[in-house]
């Protein structure tokens, strides 16, 4: 093939990648992307940042923003998340809504719907986690969501099993438009490395404390330097709102603390290519959700 006739037939276009809390947003986006970039957890509302990552193929690039979770606003943090969700779709070229074929529409599914109804983008129903149901039931979850809304496109997938996605990704191109290659053919992301190592401490140490602690973390990384035998250091922070939380996290002799960053460690020499050494504090910042200085610290809402 030519370069010239390659060049002429190259989509790109930017996808946002929206849904109720726990519907495998970010499973969606590492098993698209094949590398793991958006903070994966079972725990809803954990991504804050909008993650833009990049798929790069022979006839086209797809730029994802992983929105947070479009929900109804319980405090300041919440305003802020739902505030970049909904800006997202206004710069868009296409939506994936995904939903969970194991649950039926409630009352977020319903909310999102409704936030849809302004957007003119084409929005794709993206029905997740099939390898869970029969086939035959993901009928009547698909007619439900086709009734309340005029989708684009109905893909059903399993992100976590890599099912479908090739039909998922030849749906969302019919409406790409043609444009240049924007990023690099190696890039996956444009988030800084600081910010990606700081999302993999907040999802081990989610991960970990489970119920104990409900969305109550923010991680920030005070040092990040790169040491002459090419070994990176970390010191990281992470940041939760009482005395109570912190023995949580810590751990009985610094157990859990210890657990969580063996297991980050892990992640960041995958991702960054290098032996880490990871230095983690745990901090209080007393209700540090409902404070806008605070949030602004940590990179939420604006600067």
């Amino acid at each position: 093939m030519e370069m010239g006739n390659k060049k002429d037939s190259f989509q790109s276009g930017f996808v946002a990648v929206i849904g109720r809390p726990n519907v495998g947003k970010s499973t969606l986006i590492n098993s698209l992307i094949g590398q793991k970039i958006a903070i994966m957890s079972d725990k809803p509302q954990t991504t804050r940042n909008r993650i833009l990552c990049v798929l790069t193929q022979e006839s086209a690039q797809i730029i994802f923003l992983d929105t947070p979770g479009i929900h109804k606003p319980k405090h300041k943090l919440g305003e802020y998340m739902v505030k970049a969700a909904e800006g997202t779709l206004k710069e868009v070229d296409a939506i994936f809504f995904v939903v969970d074929a194991t649950e039926r529409m409630g009352p977020g599914e319903k909310y999102i719907l409704e936030r849809l109804q302004a957007t003119k983008k084409p929005v794709i129903l993206v029905v997740n986690k099939l390898d869970l149901i029969e086939r035959e039931q993901a009928l009547p979850i698909i007619s439900n969501y086709t009734e309340k809304y005029s989708f684009a496109g109905v893909v059903p997938i399993s992100a976590k099993k890599e099912i479908n996605l090739d039909r998922l990704l030849e749906e969302v191109k019919k409406y790409l438009p043609e444009g240049p290659q924007y990023y690099p053919e190696d890039m996956v992301t444009d988030q800084p490395e600081r910010l990606i190592v700081a999302e993999l401490v907040r999802e081990k140490a989610l991960g970990l404390t489970r119920e104990e602690i409900p969305h109550a973390i923010a991680v920030d990384v005070d040092e990040m330097t790169t040491r002459s035998n090419g070994d990176v250091y970390i010191r990281a922070t992470i940041y939760v709102e009482r005395e109570s939380q912190k023995g949580i996290v810590i751990g009985a002799k610094g157990a859990l603390l210890k657990e969580i960053g063996a297991l980050a460690r892990k992640d960041m020499e995958a991702l960054l290519g290098s032996r880490v050494y990871l230095d983690l504090w745990v901090k209080v910042k007393k209700d540090w959700r409902d404070r806008d200085g605070i949030l602004r610290n940590f990179g939420f809402g604006d600067s």
